[in-house]
């Protein structure tokens, strides 16, 4: 196996044990809520806790593997995350859960920016950054499938649900050693290329960093309310098909890990625009009928929007971190991360607040649906008039 696709699987699998936890958050919400009496946007902390850690592991430690390196950084990332994902098994406050998987959320910001950066620089065109970041999210989503699975298993077995974090960890050790003896291609900036904080943050004023950032996050809040309220949304389900609800967001998860594999194909054939125009307005469709509908129809409609959905986030990453240099990969993956991370924690959190005032977290799908409606919108100008031409032509010829 060559280097490059050694590290390409490394990545993968950072990818994957990290989403084991995250996108496991569903199906622990409602016992947490059960065992420390918690309002929904009290249980939502769980969830937004770590989002915003790692919004300020990205926008704040984002420029780290630009400067040191990302092997060291990727190391130090999943050091930190293993750490955490111990210490859950000597505490039993909901205080001592919540400030683990924030400090969590640090460290995945950190080791995800590493990795992400890699990817830019084992990817010889832009053509092959979108296909390795859907693989990549790919084996996110298969370990967003594996996590609740796992914590299902132990629930039924009434083993607690943290040991969910001691896999975790045991995983992220694991890959650290294997990174370490791993050969990693230098960091393609010279002394006077080294991004810092200020540089990260100097992104923030660029069109194409905020464009693509604030797509991301129209996307992310459609993909979290899923996998945060839907098992919550579900529980008023009264058609003829139970287990179709009890089992939507595994269905969700399998759907999105399908996708993900599908698109990195569907995108070889295909413009990323078209794509990107199209897949997003079938997402908009499905919440919108969702929503005319009701519970029932939502039972089927979120869960086949993961098919629609996979597609959608990697595309978006890769394409904003290509009109880039490379020696800016690491950065401008911090602050996509940031936009990435705010909208996993604001989107679910305003979805609480709007359960808790009008007594049903349908008005937080809502105010979600509005938010995919959106970015559909977008995708069609992009698709329309391709602002990202030039840019990305010149992101081409610096790889």
């Amino acid at each position: 196996m060559d280097t490059n696709r050694s590290i390409r699987l490394l990545t993968y699998l950072m990818f994957f044990i990290f989403a084991m936890t995250t996108d496991a958050v569903g199906v622990i919400i409602p016992v947490i809520i059960r065992t420390f009496d918690l309002s929904l946007t009290q249980a939502s902390a769980f969830h937004y806790g770590t989002m915003i850690a790692i919004a300020v592991s990205g926008i704040g430690l984002g420029f780290l593997s630009d400067r040191f390196g990302r092997k060291a950084i990727i190391i130090l990332g999943l050091g930190l995350f293993a750490a955490c994902c111990f210490t859950f098994v000597i505490g039993s406050s909901f205080a001592h859960f919540l400030v683990l998987v924030t400090l969590s959320g640090l460290a995945i910001g950190i080791f995800k920016t590493a990795a992400i950066g890699l990817m830019g620089d084992v990817s010889r065109s832009n053509v092959e950054h979108t296909r390795t970041m859907n693989m990549a999210e790919g084996f996110f989503a298969v370990g967003a499938i594996i996590g609740p699975a796992i914590v299902s298993y132990l629930l039924n077995q009434e083993v607690s649900w943290i040991y969910l974090y001691v896999i975790a960890g045991a995983l992220a050790v694991t890959l650290a050693v294997i990174a370490a003896r791993t050969p990693y291609p230098p960091t393609a900036s010279t002394e006077q290329e080294k991004t810092s904080l200020s540089d990260t943050l100097a992104m923030l004023k660029d069109p194409y960093a905020l464009g693509f950032s604030f797509a991301i996050a129209l996307y992310v809040v459609a993909e979290a309310a899923i996998y945060v309220w839907m098992p919550t949304y579900l529980l008023d389900y009264d058609g003829g098909l139970p287990m179709l609800a009890t089992y939507a967001l595994s269905i969700f998860f399998v759907c999105r890990a399908l996708g993900r594999f599908i698109g990195a194909y569907i995108l070889h054939k295909f413009a990323w625009q078209t794509v990107l125009m199209l897949f997003s307005g079938a997402v908009a469709l499905c919440y919108v009928g969702a929503m005319i509908f009701g519970v029932n129809a939502a039972a089927v409609l979120l869960p086949i929007s993961g098919l629609f959905m996979s597609v959608l986030y990697p595309t978006i990453n890769s394409k904003g971190i290509s009109c880039f240099r490379p020696a800016q990969h690491g950065a401008i993956a911090g602050v996509i991360l940031f936009f990435t991370a705010v909208a996993a924690a604001l989107g679910p959190m305003v979805m609480g607040i709007l359960g808790d005032m009008f007594g049903q977290v349908f008005y937080g799908f809502v105010f979600t649906a509005v938010c995919a409606v959106t970015l559909f919108a977008l995708s069609f100008v992009n698709w329309w008039l391709d602002p990202t031409q030039s840019r990305l032509a010149e992101g081409q010829a610096n790889l």
